[in-house]
């Protein structure tokens, strides 16, 4: 299967594209990973497209990344032994600008979601093709990107709150909401959709970074508690309106005697489903 992938890579047979991400300078990545035909093969595509690249056979310490300023970097936690969940947790934590992508032999589902809650931004099976690697990283650097766009382009100005990407805060007055991570990043996802409604579903895939289970009520709920401490913190105002059936949406509106006595309805029924029905554990903040 590896001949025929290099025979195909060697032929021409490769899709050609630019070496640039979102008109941006190349990516800068490193790969840690021993498969040497897997390497050989993704080492050249790389240097086709002009990505700056180094492969690493095991973790090096987290300084030693910094200094590398990667745009990404790419796991096979099979190549990093017992320490592995270990070293992807400091990546993950240590360094929140840099896009991790864990592309490791067979898992399982409880496996790929523990990797995914600790942070990592994509998970990809072996065996795959460079070709999708590469793909994925793409991705990962292009959403980090405009998420490096939008913080440096000031804050979002809604009704009395002010979103501040910078802080991962929202402000009333400069005083802080103090909301978890998870919830500013649903409040920043809903405001960003300027009044669009977006579907739960959407919602899920985009703050937690995967497919939403059957049944799962996580994205009712945490919207709930965010409704909850923005009542709190500016009481004149409602910012997140249900669409019943469909999902929800942002927009700072002054909210009069007709609008508190609506806010109840909006809320998911008292004894209803739970936060996840399915069988991974619900997403916590």
């Amino acid at each position: 299967m590896l001949r025929r992938m290099t025979e195909r890579f060697s032929a021409g047979a490769e899709l050609e594209r630019p070496a640039t991400v979102g008109g941006s300078a190349p990516p800068r990545i490193a790969v840690i990973d021993t498969d040497s035909g897997f390497l050989q093969v993704l080492t050249k595509r790389l240097e086709r497209l002009g990505w700056e690249h180094r492969v690493l056979a095991s973790a090096v310490p987290i300084e030693t990344v910094i200094a590398m300023r990667l745009s990404a970097v790419v796991v096979d936690l099979g190549a990093l032994g017992p320490y592995g969940w270990e070293y992807l947790e400091k990546l993950s934590l240590g360094l929140p600008g840099l896009g991790v992508v864990v592309c490791t032999g067979q898992s399982t589902v409880a496996q790929r979601v523990r990797g995914l809650r600790m942070g990592a931004d994509d998970w990809l099976t072996k065996p795959c093709h460079p070709e999708e690697l590469i793909a994925r990283v793409e991705a990962v650097v292009r959403r980090r990107r405009r998420t490096e766009a939008r913080a440096s382009g000031g804050p979002v100005l809604a009704g009395e709150i002010a979103i501040r990407s910078d802080r991962f805060q929202a402000f009333v007055a400069g005083v802080s909401i103090d909301l978890t991570r998870r919830e500013f990043e649903l409040i920043e996802l809903l405001a960003s959709a300027e009044g669009r409604v977006l579907e739960r579903e959407e919602i899920y895939q985009r703050v937690w970074g995967y497919a939403m289970a059957r049944g799962d009520r996580s994205v009712d709920v945490f919207v709930r508690k965010l409704r909850q401490k923005l009542d709190k913190a500016s009481p004149g105002w409602r910012y997140i309106h249900t669409h019943f059936g469909v999902g929800y949406r942002f927009a700072p509106e002054a909210a009069g005697p007709e609008a508190d006595a609506l806010a109840p309805a909006l809320e998911p029924p008292p004894g209803g489903p739970s936060v996840s029905q399915g069988s991974e554990a619900a997403p916590v903040a």
